[in-house]
């Protein structure tokens, strides 16, 4: 059965979805950007800043979820510009265990929501 992952410690969904949706063991997470929950304004600092704050969120929304980072079995990186790399997979990297971090991607796009330059989503489960 589908159910509908919220939680106000993450920013509400700008159009029509949800944080996460958990279906069985897995749960599936809309991407995330540098909102900041409490103040609902884009956090505009260097990119680390950005990524940090986007690791937050996510954190928020897997945690609603009863998951964190260590169940996260997929990610998939957006960013503008791929000179933001190295910074970006600093930050990302610093939230996982290198032994048990997940599967990813990272894709560079033309444009992203509200013109941020980095958006994360992820799938993570529960049990194997």
């Amino acid at each position: 059965m589908k159910k509908i992952i919220h939680t106000h410690e993450a920013p509400a969904p700008i159009g029509p979805y949800n944080q996460a949706v958990r279906m069985g063991h897995t749960v599936y997470t809309s991407g995330q950007i540098a909102i900041d929950s409490e103040t609902g304004l884009l956090i505009q600092g260097n990119i680390s800043e950005e990524t940090h704050q986007v690791m937050r969120n996510m954190q928020a929304v897997l945690r609603a979820a009863g998951l964190g980072f260590e169940h996260v079995l997929k990610s998939t990186i957006f960013i503008t510009n791929m000179d933001d790399f190295g910074a970006i997979n600093e930050v990302y990297g610093s939230y996982f265990d290198s032994e048990t971090a997940p599967a990813r991607e990272t894709v560079q796009v033309a444009r992203l929501p509200k013109d941020v330059r980095v958006e994360i989503s992820m799938i993570a489960a529960d049990q194997a």
